[in-house]
């Protein structure tokens, strides 16, 4: 039976691949991304069974118009995916400008909550669907120089397992590392040495499935995508 996926951060990277496969699964794909050369791309490479548009998930009145539009166009979602994030350039916390670090938490945090304020209500009207926060092994360990992208990770498992207390029976709320994967973000911080993780495609054809089969069993749980 074909699902509705919500994906922030869809443009690229991980969202990307996860958007070409859940849509070549027959599931209908929803999506944002900041680029709107970018969403036009994807839009018509995946066609109008699927609903891309550019959207800041730091904006919180904007995410609530965008929302609200896909709630009443397509209803709740299945599977709502945070993704969307940034990292900053690697340099020791003291090191990084106040604008960078603001950045940094107002899309790995505030963009999660902000897009799971408008679109989980109307997923616990109904008691159906997870919710899947983006972490990594960098929320459940650290590294000097990330920093800040540590805490925003760290900050997802803590939210998303507090979320997890707080839904109906039927639903359930994960943080999920991705393991590692070759995406721009982890070109800025090891070069050269990200080309040996596996690519987005190849991390898709396996996150897909294992997304697909998340349920109320795995709520709250801190899960990993297999290597």
């Amino acid at each position: 039976m074909a699902k509705i996926i919500v994906i922030t951060g869809v443009t690229r990277g991980i969202g990307r691949g996860l958007a070409d496969e859940f849509a070549r699964l027959g599931h209908k794909v929803i999506g944002c991304g900041r680029s709107a050369d970018q969403i036009a791309e994807l839009q018509t490479s995946l066609g109008q069974a699927h609903d891309f548009a550019a959207v800041d998930v730091t904006d919180d009145r904007a995410v609530a118009d965008w929302t609200r539009r896909m709630l009443a166009e397509h209803g709740a979602p299945d599977l709502l995916i945070n993704n969307a994030a940034i990292m900053n350039a690697n340099a020791n916390l003291v090191d990084v400008p106040a604008a960078e670090f603001d950045a940094v938490i107002d899309i790995n945090i505030k963009g999660v909550a902000n897009v799971t304020r408008h679109f989980a209500p109307a997923m616990i009207e109904r008691n159906n669907g997870v919710i899947v926060n983006l972490s990594s092994g960098w929320g459940r360990g650290t590294s000097p120089e990330v920093a800040p992208y540590c805490a925003t990770k760290w900050a997802m498992e803590g939210l998303s397992k507090a979320m997890a207390e707080e839904l109906p029976s039927g639903m359930a709320c994960v943080p999920l590392s991705p393991g590692v994967v070759n995406t721009e973000m982890l070109q800025t911080c090891f070069g050269a040495g990200a080309a040996s993780a596996r690519k987005p495609n190849a991390f898709a054809k396996v996150a897909a499935p294992f997304l697909l089969a998340l349920g109320p069993k795995d709520n709250g749980q801190s899960l990993t995508v297999p290597g």
